[in-house]
C-alpha cells in the first residue's frame, strides 16, 4: 500500500507540539462540521461566530472583523438572510443604518453543537490541581505568543 501523502521533512518535535498541530487540525475539522450543521460556507460562518459572540453587527463592522469588502459582507448577510440564520434591523442610534441580527434559532442550534464540545474542555482542566492548572494555562499562553509572533504585523484578524 503506498502512501500518497506529501511528505515533508520530519523534524523531531516534543509530544505537546505535535499535538498541539493535532488540536489546530481537529479545530478545523471542527468547524467544517459547524459549517455543515448550520449549512453555511466557512466566511458565512466566520460572520455567524462574530454575530453570535458579539451580538447585532452593522455590515460595514462584518466586513472589518472578516478582513473583506463592504460589497462582499452585503452578500455574505444576503446569504445569511436567505437560509433564515440573520435578518436586518434598524440600527439603533442611526437612523440610516441597519444592524444584522442572528436568528435565536440558528444561535440555539449553533450553541447545541458547541457547547457539549467547550463544557466537556472544561470539565478536563478540574482533573488537575492548582498548580497544574497554572502550568497548563502558562504553556498555553505562550504557545499563543508565539502564534501571533509569527503572523506579521497587519496580517491577522
Amino acid at each position: 500500500m503506498t502512501n500518497n501523502r506529501a511528505e515533508g521533512p520530519q523534524v523531531p518535535v516534543h509530544e505537546s507540539t505535535r499535538l498541539l498541530r493535532e488540536f489546530t487540525s481537529l479545530g478545523d475539522e471542527f468547524e467544517r462540521y459547524m459549517g455543515r450543521e448550520l449549512t453555511v460556507n466557512p466566511t458565512d460562518l466566520q460572520a455567524m461566530q462574530h454575530l453570535i459572540m458579539s451580538g447585532p453587527l452593522s455590515p460595514t463592522e462584518i466586513a472589518r472583523r472578516l478582513q473583506i469588502s463592504t460589497a462582499a459582507a452585503t452578500v455574505v448577510v444576503d446569504r445569511l438572510a436567505k437560509v433564515g440564520h440573520v435578518s436586518r434591523a434598524a440600527h439603533p442610534t442611526d437612523r440610516r443604518g441597519v444592524v444584522v441580527v442572528p436568528a435565536k434559532e440558528s444561535v440555539a442550534k449553533a450553541m447545541s453543537t458547541l457547547m457539549p464540545m467547550i463544557t466537556g474542555i472544561d470539565e478536563i482542566i478540574g482533573e488537575f490541581d492548582e498548580t497544574e492548572k497554572d502550568t497548563i494555562t502558562r504553556y498555553l499562553r505562550r504557545v499563543i505568543d508565539v502564534y501571533r509572533s509569527s503572523i506579521p504585523a497587519g496580517d491577522s484578524s
